[in-house]
């Protein structure tokens, strides 16, 4: 049997290896270490908790304890898809890198640049860091990326999936093209092989586990729940979820609960702390400083059950959970894989429970086709019930068009079906349509008063003859009344004084500085060679303008 002493580490690693506690290498350990150490690039397949971070960690500290890191230029990059992870391969630096004088930063969202920054600026041998906070040190001009000499990409596939292509891409562009790159990851779709065959150069392959297979020390069961109603499904699956953690009593230890939404989290996570359950909710959402208290907390055992979304299916290195719930089956087949991972790991034992709807059932066929075993079902607990909140009458509907919705309101706060109170109390005034009065409008008492608009409304076309209402007043035709309300200059100004055609002007008034009289001289040209007098001003008066 090949053991860490066979690998060719370094001593001061071996040392390092031993104080842990570990003498035998997992299988994707012993096939991963030697290529890394020929400088080979290494493309590692293996299910989750075999070992993957010590895969590239050990050789990385082994080859680099000779040479010196230069400020802002490290040595070797370490990209990670999550905070949690980031935090748990510096982890694994710091254990097995004691007994070097090697040095690491870890650049992770949620922490100041600040401190960040006089860490690069010393010089760092390991970058330990996501790709988004990773970028923006090197947008900074903080960061310098010609001087990495090892690249690893852990959990490639799903950096990969979460959208990180671009910069990863531009992250691979700004590294030396001698680099040696490591892949490791869970999975490897072939879509996903596909790209990595950009990165890497003729690869050494090691997979030592079927793709997508779960653990054999981990007990599955699916218990299917069918709501009295649709709109209650979340609720009764909560309740389903409260009765099985009761039922699995002193064994459940420990336990994470996934949920495939951030806002599931929070509601889970507040429905277990208000029956009495320690329960606390982790998602990407919530401030770095209170999910690294949270998941310390989870670590100690002062905290019971962590609801978390799939921020924490992968990267958490927690040996001795219990038992995994999955509150919402994944719409991600791979997902799963990786959330039933969290428990039986190191050889311990686990159990996973996966709670299923109707709803789900497209989601369930896809799992069990990829790691080709169906899900053992099992019954609820003995003794479970819904409860009658989730019994209860569905919402009134009104006149079977669904629901009301708050989009269905209008600024009054009515619904579009609801019918307006009687207006009795208001007293409705006749308008003559083109000398009929067929036509009865009703017009409130406070719109009578206010005047007409003179101009017509945005975007109004051209209405016919029999739109044209004209209100009958005492005082006659609207038309005759607007002239009455203008001045008799201003009409006179527009019409002229015949009563022809518009004058464009002033009309009757003229400003002063018009009317004033002024002189205009000829400039004075003095010529300095010429003994002839200048010649006299010229007075030119002007006359005034006439009026008219």
């Amino acid at each position: 049997m090949t053991k860490f002493t066979d690998l060719k580490l370094d001593p001061a690693v071996l040392r390092a290896i031993a104080d842990a506690g570990y003498e035998t290498p997992t299988p994707i350990q012993a096939g991963a270490i030697p290529p890394a150490l020929e400088g080979r690039d290494v493309l590692g397949i293996a299910q989750t908790g075999t070992g993957k971070t010590a895969s590239f960690t050990l050789p990385m500290v082994t080859m680099l304890s000779s040479g010196r890191a230069r400020a802002r230029m490290p040595r070797s990059l370490v990209l990670c898809p999550t905070r949690e992870l980031a935090a748990q391969v510096a982890e694994n630096f710091d254990t097995y890198a004691k007994y070097t004088r090697l040095t690491k930063a870890l650049l992770i969202g949620g922490v100041s640049f600040g401190e960040q920054d006089k860490l690069i600026d010393r010089g760092v041998d390991v970058l330990i860091a996501t790709p988004g906070r990773l970028l923006d040190h090197f947008e900074r001009g903080k960061l310098l990326l010609t001087g990495v000499q090892i690249m690893v990409v852990d959990e490639a596939d799903r950096m990969l999936d979460m959208g990180f292509i671009p910069d990863i891409e531009r992250i691979f562009q700004l590294t030396p093209f001698t680099r040696q790159t490591l892949f490791f990851s869970a999975t490897m779709a072939p879509e996903i092989e596909r790209i990595t065959n950009t990165f890497l150069h003729a690869p050494a392959r090691i997979e030592v586990a079927r793709q997508a297979t779960t653990s054999e020390t981990i007990t599955q069961k699916l218990i299917q729940i069918t709501p009295p109603r649709r709109d209650q499904s979340a609720k009764a699956k909560r309740e389903l979820l409260r009765a099985i953690i009761k039922s699995e009593g002193e064994a459940c230890t420990n336990a994470i609960i996934f949920c495939n939404r951030k806002t599931d989290v929070d509601i889970v996570a507040k429905s277990l702390k208000t029956h009495g359950f320690n329960a606390a909710p982790i998602h990407g959402d919530l401030d770095q400083s209170l999910r690294t208290k949270t998941l310390d907390a989870f670590r100690d055992g002062s905290l019971q059950l962590l609801i978390a979304s799939d921020v924490a299916a992968r990267g958490l290195d927690i040996p001795a959970v219990s038992h995994v719930f999955n509150y919402d089956l994944p719409s991600h087949a791979e997902d799963y894989v990786h959330r039933i991972g969290r428990t039986g790991r190191a050889g311990r034992l686990g159990t996973a429970y996966s709670i299923g709807t109707p709803a789900d059932a497209k989601y369930l066929a896809a799992i069990e086709a990829l790691v080709k075993q169906e899900i053992p079902r099992a019954d609820p607990p003995e003794g479970f019930s819904l409860s009658e909140a989730a019994h209860r009458e569905p919402r009134k509907y009104d006149d079977d068009k669904g629901p009301k919705s708050r989009s269905s309101r209008s600024r009054s706060g009515r619904g579009r079906d609801e019918k307006r109170p009687p207006r009795e109390d208001r007293a409705p005034v006749i308008v003559a349509v083109e000398e009929d009065d067929s036509h009865i409008v009703e017009v409130p008492e406070a719109k009578r008063a206010e005047p007409r608009r003179s101009e017509p409304r945005r975007n109004d076309g051209p209405r016919s003859e029999s739109h044209r209402a004209e209100p009958i007043r005492p005082d006659g035709p609207r038309e005759d009344r607007r002239d009455e309300r203008r001045s008799e200059p201003y009409r006179d100004s527009r019409r002229g004084r015949d009563g022809g055609p518009a004058v464009v002007g002033m009309g009757d008034h003229v400003p002063d500085f018009l009317l004033r009289s002024f002189r205009t001289t000829k400039p004075v040209i003095e010529d300095k060679d010429s003994d002839e007098a200048p010649e006299a001003e010229l007075e030119t008066p002007v006359t005034e303008p006439s009026e008219g």
